[in-house]
């Protein structure tokens, strides 16, 4: 997958009408970011600690190295890049809205 369609698939609007649970539909969105959040969180932490053990029960790596870990250059440029797209995955529902106002702003 290339870029641009990684971008078109973060971006990609569900249909129909997003339900609100709250009178201020902030509290909607901050609530909409949260779950993204917890449930990316969750998916992690879950992952992370299949791997540990994994490592762990093989005795190819113990924790103390996982903490001490310092990524290179390119590890760290690959994590960069991850971080903007998790965080515009995070915030697709705000920059969904804005394209919209901006949308309705042009006619």
């Amino acid at each position: 997958m290339n870029d641009l369609e990684l971008q078109k698939l973060i971006n990609a609007a569900a249909s129909g009408k997003r339900p609100h649970f709250f009178e201020d539909h902030d509290v909607d969105r901050l609530l909409t970011i949260v779950w993204a959040l917890a449930g990316e969180l969750a998916v992690t932490r879950e992952r992370l600690d299949t791997v540990e053990r994994l490592l762990s029960e093989r005795q190819l790596l113990d924790r103390a190295k996982i903490d001490a870990y310092r990524p290179d250059a390119s590890a760290a440029e690959e994590r960069g890049r991850w971080q903007i797209e998790y965080i515009a995955r995070l915030l697709r529902l705000l920059q969904q809205e804005m394209d919209a106002l901006k949308g309705k702003s042009a006619k």
